[in-house]
């Protein structure tokens, strides 16, 4: 399998250095070395239009989703163009036939795409000037900013074609979509100050830009391409974005654009095959993590979709139009394979997450659910067991890559976006159960397997973000990570409203105040989780209202001596650990995991955390 050549890094060897463990401190600046965007192509003064430049680049004019002067959308079967009649056209050797309608342009056998002027499209003379807005709020620092995107933000969520987008840029190609170069601008400016020079500066005002960047993609959306999708996607990732409806709408953009097809075998360039894959399968986390943290339905169906698992190939950018790259180091080769592992991994998470959101959280399971009556626990446990199979796997099969090691060289490192998204998941998955439970028989022995078992994720969840190091905190999060991490205290206050005894509920009263703690020093580095603190609040006063329990030593003395224990209601599974290579630390519960490193280890107990108070 041919190996895309890495392009030489825009800032070379981006990393933190000089990292002080004081949360306090000011965002430590990173390395930067010359760049390849800043110091070849500076951005337009203002107030100069922006001139179309005349760039050759024809791969451009022979892509389906990326044309400079029109746009594709998809033919249906059930369309009124019948296959049948569309097959009666001829088709020239692009494959192309024109008729008063538009061209059709026909990638297969099967599927067929009518190609359509942007001219006719509402507003279409005014998107040079909304790009023109967008580098001017920037001036002169948007090459800069598009050197920290490359660096930080592309590896981790790979939408853009970055040697194809560079190559662009830097020979003076401005015909951008206004929307994608802002969202670009807009994820960039939060690691403003880590660069050096830029933080100097007044850094850009990031509302005018989301401004002109919605205005833009809303009339984008008329004459959608695959530059329409990538700047809703982009938009969508930042920590304060919370846009169901604009969710919905790239799904639909992404059907017109037949992004949920295969197309490993159309007649397009091959590059566009790999980026239409990267794009479909970005919309498909999109649209399920949506679903899950906003609780309302998923817009993509398995029965509709039909593209192919990601591969290594998939990243491979050559032959389009950029062949002037020059070998990146052997670091620069390591860090690139771990990024790709890294989108591969979130991507079959997030098929797991969504299998575990049919299951249980679908009307019709609800209802199932409901049905059931008092025999719900039981359905629920024999539908939970084929999915938590599942996704035991997915974690013992982790590559080692992505694992949660400790970071080498103050390098800012997002594996931590895609752990925290396995706890979600989990967590997701053992609240129906524990929503399901009986409470009002404490001597269940089914009860206390149940509860236990939730209690052992619970635990290893708030150890898990208990451990996270700057490095994790300052890189780029998946744009569901505030709610993840909210999910962890939704889920501790849910076995405290349910705990049978009063010891229980004081044991989690305990540990939903120190993971409070544990939130609100971390969100001196990563501001989102501003958001899961406040949710933690909200959660803690609904929680004010919660009855007096009963003590267990008054229970006891109700039931008097518990029965045999019946057989095991729920499968034990043995909670795999994050690092194969450190030692394993016991809980109070006995359920083993492992750490990020030596002296710090990843199964603390209660009290554990840093400076974790006592009291309130």
């Amino acid at each position: 399998m041919a190996r895309a050549v890495s392009c030489m890094p825009l800032h070379r060897n981006m990393q933190l250095t000089n990292l002080s463990r004081s949360v306090d401190a000011e965002p430590p600046p990173l390395a930067l070395t010359t760049p390849t965007i800043t110091a070849t192509a500076p951005s337009p003064p203002p107030p100069q239009p922006l001139l179309q430049a005349s760039v050759h680049l024809p791969q451009l004019g022979e892509t389906l989703g990326l044309q400079r002067r029109q746009h594709s959308r998809y033919i249906g079967l059930s369309s009124p163009f019948d296959p049948t009649l569309i097959g009666l056209s001829q088709f020239d050797i692009r494959n192309e036939s024109t008729f008063d309608l538009g061209t059709l342009r026909r990638v297969n056998d099967h599927e067929c795409f009518i190609m359509l002027p942007d001219e006719n499209t509402q507003d279409h003379a005014e998107e040079a000037n909304y790009l023109s807005h967008v580098e001017q709020l920037v001036h002169p620092h948007g090459p800069a900013l598009l050197d920290i995107y490359f660096q930080v933000v592309h590896p981790n969520y790979p939408i853009i074609q970055k040697h194809l987008f560079i190559e662009r840029y830097r020979t003076g190609d401005r015909s951008f979509s206004p929307a994608l170069l802002a969202g670009m601008y807009i994820l960039a400016l939060n690691w403003w100050s880590f660069d050096s020079k830029l933080a100097n500066y007044s850094k850009p005002d990031a509302a005018r830009l989301e401004a002109i960047a919605m205005r833009s993609l809303t009339l984008a959306m008329e004459r959608p391409k695959l530059s329409t999708v990538q700047a809703g996607l982009l938009l969508l990732q930042r920590p304060e974005s919370d846009s169901w409806s604009l969710t919905t709408q790239l799904v639909a953009i992404g059907q017109e654009l037949g992004l949920h097809l295969d197309c490993s075998s159309w007649s397009i360039p091959h590059w566009e095959r790999g980026l239409r894959k990267r794009i479909a399968w970005a919309l498909y986390m999109q649209d399920k993590w949506s679903s899950l943290i906003h609780g309302r339905p998923s817009h993509i169906f398995n029965a509709n979709w039909a593209v192919k698992p990601i591969t290594e190939e998939d990243f491979n950018e050559e032959g389009d139009g950029y062949e002037a790259r020059q070998e990146g180091t052997e670091e620069e080769r390591e860090e690139d394979h771990r990024s790709r592992i890294l989108f591969a991994q979130m991507i079959s998470l997030t098929q797991i997450m969504a299998e575990v959101m049919d299951t249980f959280y679908t009307q019709t399971a609800i209802q199932d659910f409901a049905n059931a009556g008092r025999k719900s626990t039981e359905l629920i446990l024999a539908r939970a067991k084929p999915v938590q199979i599942k996704l035991r796997q997915w974690h013992e099969r982790l590559p080692a890559e992505v694992k949660m090691h400790a970071p080498s060289k103050s390098k800012l490192i997002s594996t931590g976006y895609l752990h925290l998204a396995y706890f979600a998941t989990e967590i997701t998955l053992h609240r129906r159960i524990v929503q399901s439970l009986d409470t009002k028989e404490p001597d269940n022995y089914g009860l206390f397997m149940c509860r236990n078992a939730a209690k052992t994720r619970l635990i290893s969840a708030m150890d898990f973000v208990n451990r996270l190091k700057p490095e994790h905190l300052q890189s780029f999060w998946f744009f569901a990570s505030k709610v993840n991490f909210t999910l962890i205290g939704t889920f501790g206050s849910l076995l405290w409203a349910t705990a049978p005894a009063r010891e229980e509920a004081e044991f989690y009263k305990l540990r939903l105040r120190e993971y409070r703690w544990t939130l609100s020093v971390s969100s001196k580095r990563a501001d989102f989780l501003d958001y899961a603190v406040s949710m933690l609040d909200a959660s803690r006063a609904m929680l004010n209202n919660l009855a007096e329990k009963p003590s267990l030593a008054e229970q006891i003395s109700k039931v008097g001596v518990h029965p045999p224990a019946p057989p095991m209601m729920y499968p034990v599974v043995r909670q795999p650990h994050f690092d194969e290579g450190e030692d394993m630390h016991m809980n109070d519960d006995g359920a083993s995991f492992e750490g990020f490193d030596d002296e710090s280890q990843y199964g603390s107990r209660p009290g554990s955390g840093p400076q974790s108070p006592r009291s309130q």
